[in-house]
């Protein structure tokens, strides 16, 4: 099929495409001034529709697994034209279909920077299968969190992590046709290339809101101690883009601070990442969130700090007093500062979780795993 002729090529080729991209495509037609170079060029951006072989030809047939989640394994590959890549492979038959259609729908036609690229799928018979661009540092985990066998990332590198993940998310928040959420930004959704350049990963419980209402209708879903406090109320409060902010906000202090925003290995004051914030705001001493501080340099402390005030604004239990990601950008890029007025009390930080130790969603998707092993 990708060998075929450009004329020949269209029809099957769109007919492989669901939802959103046909969607735009209809729409570009029925525009005056749309060319066929215009409908070209939407196409070429589009995620390619692999033919079960060819991704068992590119695996060596599955001989690489790079990963495993809940509902398949990722294998490393390499395509005919040499680009190598991840996939991933679905063995959750109904929860596979509903992920190739969500990751397809949702971020195939989406172009950024700090987005990792949807380049095409299969669904053909059982086999559901996603192929995306390899990332060869692996999850933002493997790195962030105590492991000895890799080395600490420097303040400057976890700094742009931060800011590449916060582009991402103004991206999808901001800048697309119609807002996007993402519903599980974690470290493990985290994947880092060979510069460290950080891409947001794994939409599959991603969800669009209305364009009416400004808001979206689902059931409580996410990683617990990365959920927004607004998801855990019966029936969830107004749902909008602040869900991820809140995220955005436990993985930026998780960097900066280099653990888990829980961990039972720590004493009981500082095994609740949040509470801890809370404690160490009511004595003035934030940066002693961060483990081994005194070894950093003092401009290095300084950066932290701000940053500590941006996860703590992110956090706010009212959504609306948490920024938009746009702001969070401008302030991370020096051109805006951080709101004054924070209140350091997390009510929702305080209490213990009944699911502390499991991924709820109405459709539980694993998290991405589409690199090195970890």
């Amino acid at each position: 099929m990708r060998n075929a002729s450009p004329r020949r090529r269209s029809a099957p080729f769109v007919a492989g495409l669901v939802g959103g991209g046909l969607l735009i495509i209809s729409k570009l037609w029925r525009k005056s001034k749309t060319t066929k170079e215009d409908i070209v060029e939407v196409l070429a951006k589009m995620p390619i529709r692999f033919p079960y072989e060819d991704l068992r030809v590119a695996t060596d047939d599955f001989a690489e697994r790079i990963g495993r989640g809940g509902y398949g394994s990722v294998f490393k590959g390499v395509l005919a034209d040499g680009t190598r890549v991840a996939v991933k492979c679905l063995d959750k038959l109904d929860k596979g279909k509903k992920a190739v259609l969500t990751e397809v729908e949702i971020i195939g036609n989406l172009q950024h920077s700090n987005l990792l690229r949807l380049i095409g799928f299969c669904s053909e018979k059982s086999y559901k299968v996603l192929v995306y661009e390899y990332m060869s540092n692996g999850s933002l985990d493997s790195w962030i969190f105590q492991n000895d066998q890799r080395p600490f990332l420097d303040w400057q590198t976890r700094k742009k992590i931060i800011i590449d993940i916060a582009k991402g998310l103004a991206y999808l928040h901001e800048e697309c046709r119609q807002t996007i959420i993402h519903f599980d930004i974690k470290p493990q959704n985290i994947l880092l290339g060979p510069n460290f350049n950080a891409k947001i990963s794994d939409f599959g419980l991603s969800k669009v809101i209305d364009v009416e209402t400004g808001q979206v209708q689902v059931s409580m879903r996410g990683t617990p101690g990365y959920i927004a406090p607004e998801l855990c109320k019966l029936p969830p409060g107004r749902i909008t883009e602040k869900i991820d902010i809140y995220s955005f906000g436990i993985v930026l202090l998780e960097i900066v601070c280099a653990r888990k925003n829980v961990d039972h290995s720590l004493p009981e004051s500082d095994f609740h990442l949040v509470r801890m914030l809370q404690n160490k705001a009511e004595e003035d001493r934030l940066i002693d969130i961060v483990e081994n501080v005194d070894a950093c340099m003092h401009s290095d402390k300084e950066e932290m700090l701000r940053m500590i005030k941006i996860g703590a604004w992110c956090l706010q239990d009212d959504p609306e007093k948490r920024p938009l990601m746009s702001t969070i950008v401008k302030i991370l890029d020096g051109v805006m500062e951080v709101d004054t007025n924070l209140v350091y009390v997390f009510s929702h930080s305080l209490i213990a979780s009944p699911i502390a130790n499991h991924h709820i969603s109405s459709a539980q998707l694993p998290a991405s795993v589409l690199s090195n092993p970890r």
